[in-house]
């Protein structure tokens, strides 16, 4: 796929069908809640990211049996392949610059599960990194023209100040609680008892 806004659709279509097979509406209204919560989503760019994964072998679509059709069309299940499965880990190792973009962020946070935890901290540390440098900017530039703003404009600056602030601080908690369970020892689950 094509950019980051493909990259981040194709991660988040391959992290839902990893879950479980989907059809096209269950798996638009998964990406809406997933992604609607962190950008806009487009449904016109989901059947072209189906077609884009079905052409290069990491999705394929399952159609059910015409037995099974009860009045209307039959609707295609699209699961992930095992070369689907290994894009997706591609993608979820992938701890650069993208994914701590406002764009591709959430949807990176949204399967941490399935993501190493090295790599969980990478992102986490390069998200706080940039909001830091967004609020040394926003700080700047707002102590530079505070005279000239009106009062709504001001309230606007500072509720976006307070904003990233705020998800500085949650990125902080977030990386605390990752280095505090790196540094949990491994139990041994093997019995003692002879």
């Amino acid at each position: 796929m094509a950019g980051g806004q493909g990259r981040v659709l194709e991660l988040a279509v391959l992290g839902s069908l990893h879950e479980t097979s989907l059809h096209g509406y269950e798996l638009r209204k998964r990406l809406n809640a997933l992604l609607g919560m962190f950008r806009a989503f487009s449904y016109g760019s989901l059947y072209p990211c189906l077609r884009s994964l079905l052409e290069q072998g990491l999705i394929a679509e399952d159609q059910p049996a015409p037995a099974a059709i009860v009045g209307g069309r039959s609707k295609i299940v699209y699961k992930l392949t095992a070369e689907g499965k290994e894009r997706l880990q591609d993608l979820l190792t992938q701890a650069g610059p993208s994914a701590w973009e406002d764009e591709s962020f959430g949807v990176h946070f949204a399967f941490f599960r399935h993501t190493e935890a090295e790599v969980r901290l990478r992102i986490l540390e390069g998200r706080r990194s940039r909001l830091e440098e967004r609020l040394d900017s926003v700080r700047t530039a707002l102590a530079r023209t505070r005279e000239r703003l009106d009062s709504y404009t001001l309230e606007l600056q500072r509720h976006g100040l307070e904003s990233v602030e705020r998800e500085v601080r949650w990125l902080n908690e977030l990386i605390a609680t990752e280095r505090r369970a790196s540094q949990e020892p491994v139990r041994d689950t093997t019995s003692t008892d002879e």
